[in-house]
């Protein structure tokens, strides 16, 4: 269909903003976010809000939930043990949507990275041909957060009024269980409105940026054990191993996985006892389930639930805790019907749009689970996540803002697509 005379007007205005974006990113790369850092979230949720406030959003502060105290002892859920409560932060939602024409949108842009705050990683480095940066935090999702506010203030700038909500939680990589509720009620509402959302996670498959349509669900879970305490050299018979019942409880689940199936479970970290001369009266270990659907979600819940009573015998006592609040995301013929859309857009700047599906989730998957038809790799291209060669793919900085301009045009003013909310709460 080619660009319209609009959309060729805001892809200039984001061409000229090449070096912007790449200073942008810089600054926002070199602010750490990983780890829980209080300032550095601080930092960054004041500077992205009062952008979005420049461009009339109302910004309300939602304060975060709390997460369950068995996920604290989890290395990526806070410290070892729990010593310590993580803070919650809040979740920005910065709405502007009173009195403007059009498909209300809901764009959910997560701060935090997994990369530590103090660690030796902590710059935007160029390669020397400028194609790539590589930094903490650079393509997950800083990237993404740079060209949403960028595409947002072109059209501004450009005179394109759409309507829309700007989200922006804490806590994505850690299972967003602070803001979980909140993105659930916004996407809700922005369903009940005949609305679209937009997650800005990157791009899949490096340089391809591939769409993802479709994802695995996701689920947490921790193992306690415990055993009767003993000295091993003067008493160890009459001692009982929860380190070694856990282990074989280890084996029992791990061989729950079916990768074919798109059905995996994985257990690490663990833990237990507390010196080699002693047996071990504790042993504790934490998990992570992928799924394919709901019914897989409960099939292999109920599962780890038998297992694990199972194992208790004797002096041998178990206790499992679970939380699946990230349903799976399938395609569905609105989200495909979005995805299309996606595509033709990014025909028409040039470039190929290829999809694919992932076992990896995202606040996508909250959104979709809400009712609101959701796309979630609009981001910038590049790889390495959660790696110390986390990369970007430089120009992307600007083709991808464009395909997120484009596609923000599109879905908010479409009439072709009629309510694209067909699929309800579940879908």
């Amino acid at each position: 269909m080619g660009l319209s005379e609009h959309e060729r007007t805001v892809c200039d205005a984001i061409s000229r903003r090449r070096d912007a974006l790449l200073d942008d990113l810089r600054s926002h790369v070199e602010t750490p976010t990983g780890g829980g850092n209080t300032d550095g979230l601080n930092r960054t949720r004041e500077l992205l809000t009062r952008r979005a406030a420049r461009l009339g959003a109302t910004v309300e502060h939602v304060r975060g939930q709390r997460r369950p105290q068995w996920l604290f002892g989890s290395p990526g859920y806070g410290d070892r043990g729990a010593r310590s409560t993580p803070d919650s932060p809040p979740t920005a939602v910065c709405r502007r949507e009173l009195g403007l024409k059009g498909v209300p949108l809901l764009i959910s842009g997560h701060l935090d990275t997994v990369h530590d705050p103090s660690g030796p990683f902590q710059q935007l480095t160029l390669t020397p041909d400028g194609v790539r940066g590589i930094g903490p935090g650079c393509v997950d999702m800083k990237g993404g957060l740079v060209i949403t506010l960028a595409a947002l203030e072109c059209l501004d700038e450009c005179g394109i009024k759409l309507p829309w909500t700007l989200l922006l939680n804490s806590d994505e990589e850690t299972g967003s269980y602070h803001s979980e509720r909140t993105i659930f009620a916004e996407a809700s509402r922005v369903a009940t409105l005949g609305g679209v959302g937009i997650a800005v996670e990157p791009g899949a498959n490096g340089s391809e940026g591939a769409l993802v349509v479709a994802r695995a669900g996701s689920g947490q879970f921790f193992i306690e054990v415990t055993g009767k305490a003993a000295h091993v050299g003067r008493d160890f018979a009459s001692g009982i191993s929860a380190v070694n019942a856990l282990a074989e409880l280890i084996l029992k689940i791990a061989a729950l996985s079916e990768p074919a199936r798109d059905l995996i479970v994985n257990i690490g970290p663990i833990e237990g006892g507390t010196a080699t001369n002693a047996v071990p009266d504790r042993a504790r270990g934490w998990g992570n389930v992928r799924f394919p659907d709901q019914a897989a979600a409960g099939a292999i819940e109920a599962r780890l639930r038998t297992l694990v009573s199972e194992a208790q015998t004797g002096a041998i006592r178990t206790r499992l805790e679970s939380s699946f609040i990230r349903a799976a995301k399938p395609l569905t013929p609105d989200t495909q019907r979005l995805a299309d859309m996606a595509r033709a857009a990014s025909l028409d700047l040039g470039r190929e749009l290829p999809f694919t599906k992932t076992a990896g989730v995202c606040d996508g998957n909250v959104m979709q689970a809400a009712g609101l038809p959701t796309l979630d790799t609009l981001g910038v291209r590049g790889g390495g996540l959660h790696t110390p060669e986390e990369w970007i793919e430089i120009p992307s900085l600007v083709d991808r803002c464009q395909l997120l301009a484009v596609f923000m045009i599109r879905a908010a003013g479409s009439s072709e697509l009629g309510p694209l909310n067909s699929e309800r709460k579940g879908g």
